[in-house]
């Protein structure tokens, strides 16, 4: 892999369309969807799923994004295999930020104290042939590294700060420009911009509101500024920081399709039939893609129709639902086996019986878990349609999208493309099934709801920072199981040998319908990876000493190496993120935040076991 190459995963995650990446000799954005090359059919696959790509389309029609007869496809990122012409395909990325420092260092001594300082230089001064350096006037030459600070706004948009401008404010002067640094640290305080006519700005002001100017709704990953505009104020924004880039992805987990031969052919399919709208088209795909051919030669082109017609209407009505109903309806419905052992299966599973996983001697109560579900094979599939930048998009409970528009706060992704960057990745899993019944009961003790109190109090402090665009509470019941599923990744990431950063959880703790009480309780916990077809097993076996390391990691919870501090910790209105938690801190409960389905918020390990804080609210007392 080259330094300029990224996994495909990457793409639709860390580093998609308006995220800034760092190259040897220069910054560059991630261009949008209409600079990714995917000309020619062998560019990209067309990823099939359905329940995902229908939905998408019922959100793109009521933002009048897709027409009412448009189609909605999902599809990899280009890969770096060579073209005719000897070009790699790839996704081009524009150079930005395009105001750059010399590496040549001058020291200035002021007052007794040292200084370094540093030219700061445009683009379009550098040298046009080989390596860009910069030429001062007395011939001599220096490499440059981009500057680390930009200017965003909260809609995303994104643009150079007018260093001039700003230091000047609006003066015109062509004196050099320096970045003069003293000391060793990275505060602001500590680095200004100074003009050789002596004028000087030191970044601490420009933290001020107003100071770096308006936004002018710059979109330099899409070549373009926001045709609605801006009227925002713009904040200084670290490059390289982590609040620069917040995407905002789509996950579902794929369902088995279970009916005749010709259903199973056609669902592996759907993706190269996306175009499909009449039988006479199945006869044109037939006759221009040999492995559809292939696959669908010996069968009726009206019966393959039906099937697809059949499938795509079944996506439908699992559209106009939360996607972790369906996929708790098929885990949680008692069957032996669900799905097919086979290869190019989505999703294989087996539900264990109890005395396979039960363990009466790792002294522990089961009797609240219904069911554990082994499953062998499962397909996941991601898709990238919106991203934020300074704060992550608040995320909903049920899966389901939150912010229903290809543009989160402004941030877009393409200009007009019918299509979105997806994913999907196989793997295996683990999943839990929880008596829903037991749950409510031990909510209506008191100490039970005594906590349930605190947490909402925590939840309406903290929902206060989204100007009322956060999702509802969850629910303590999402709670608990989001604490237990993050105390079973911990304790199976030391049973089976995966890292614990590659397993990722789906937590159900859902109502029927909505406004309702949670009677779906279930957590799945699973690895997949890009281009695996399937994965050792380690997470399967692990299910029949599902009762010994279920045991093990309440245990481990009951201190924690932050205790007193994390076991007396209350959700208040001063702690940000962690007004949504209970008892829960890096030394127990948070695990790594690309495993996490709700960026580590929500988590109390006073409900599942007895804490120093001596509250008795446990679920395993």
């Amino acid at each position: 892999m080259t330094k300029n190459t990224q996994r495909l995963s990457q793409l639709i995650s860390t580093f998609g369309p308006g995220a800034m990446i760092d190259l040897p000799t220069r910054s560059v954005v991630v261009g949008g969807l209409e600079q990714w090359d995917m000309a020619g059919n062998d560019a990209f696959t067309i990823i099939a799923e359905p329940r995902l790509t229908t939905r998408l389309e019922q959100i793109l029609r009521g933002q009048n994004r897709l027409s009412a007869a448009g189609r909605l496809t999902l599809r990899t990122p280009p890969t770096s295999a060579d073209d005719a012409s000897g070009v790699p395909r790839g996704i081009t990325a524009p150079v930005f930020p395009t105001w750059f420092v010399c590496e040549q260092v001058e020291t200035t001594a002021s007052g007794g104290n040292a200084s370094r300082r540093r030219r700061l230089v445009r683009w379009k001064d550098l040298e046009t042939t080989g390596r860009r350096r910069f030429a001062f006037d007395d011939g001599r030459k220096s490499d440059v590294i981009p500057i680390r600070f930009v200017a965003a706004c909260q809609k995303g948009h994104l643009q150079d700060i007018e260093w001039r401008w700003v230091v000047h404010g609006g003066a015109a002067c062509q004196e050099p420009l320096w970045v003069e640094e003293k000391g060793t640290s990275a505060d602001p305080a500590d680095t200004s911009i100074v003009c050789g006519c002596g004028r000087r700005l030191s970044l601490q002001d420009t933290f001020q509101a107003g100071r770096l100017g308006m936004c002018r709704g710059e979109r330099p990953w899409l070549l373009d500024r926001d045709p609605d505009g801006c009227s925002l104020n713009l904040k200084l924004l670290t490059r390289t920081a982590t609040n620069t880039y917040f995407p905002q992805v789509y996950t579902v987990i794929s369902l088995p399709t279970e009916e005749d031969e010709l259903t199973r052919l056609v669902d592996e399919l759907a993706g190269d039939l996306s175009t499909v709208q009449t039988v006479a088209d199945v006869s044109q795909a037939k006759r221009f893609n040999h492995k559809i051919s292939a696959s669908l030669g010996p069968f009726q082109d009206a019966d393959i129709f039906e099937r697809l017609q059949r499938i795509r209407n079944g996506a439908s009505t699992d559209a106009s639902r939360s996607p972790k109903l369906s996929e708790f309806d098929a885990f949680a419905s008692g069957r032996a086996e669900i799905g097919n052992n086979d290869p190019t299966a989505k999703l294989y599973a087996q539900t264990l019986p109890r005395e396979a996983w039960a363990d009466a001697s790792a002294g522990i109560d089961l009797a609240a878990i219904t069911n554990v579900v082994a499953v062998h094979r499962l397909r996941e599939v991601s898709c990238l349609y919106g991203f934020t930048r300074f704060d992550a998009a608040p995320t909903s409970a049920d899966g389901d999208i939150e912010d229903v528009q290809l543009t989160v706060h402004g941030a877009s992704i393409s200009q007009s493309a019918d299509w979105l960057p997806a994913i999907e990745q196989f793997g295996e899993g683990i999943f839990v099934h929880f008596d829903d019944a037991a749950i409510r009961q031990w909510l209506q003790r008191p100490v039970a709801e005594s906590r349930h109190q605190k947490l909402l109090t925590g939840y309406g402090h903290w929902q206060t920072r989204f100007s009322g665009n956060a999702p509802h509470y969850p629910g303590t019941p999402y709670v608990l199981l989001h604490s237990i599923s993050h105390a079973l990744m911990t304790e199976i990431a030391l049973d089976c040998g995966y890292p614990s950063s590659s397993l990722k959880e789906r937590v159900y703790a859902l109502p029927s319908s909505p406004g309702g009480e949670v009677d779906r309780c279930g957590i799945l916990i699973y690895t997949a990876s890009v281009g695996a077809q399937g994965t050792l097993g380690g997470l399967v076996a692990s299910t029949q000493r599902l009762a010994r390391i279920l045991a093990s990691a309440l245990n481990r919870l009951r201190i924690c190496s932050n205790d007193p501090i994390c076991a007396d910790h209350e959700p208040d209105d001063r702690s940000g993120d962690r007004a949504t938690h209970g008892a829960a801190c890096h030394g127990c409960l948070l695990i790594a935040e690309t495993s996490c389905e709700m960026r580590n918020l929500f988590l109390d390990r006073s409900l599942l076991v007895p804490t120093m804080s001596g509250e008795g609210a446990a679920y395993f007392g």
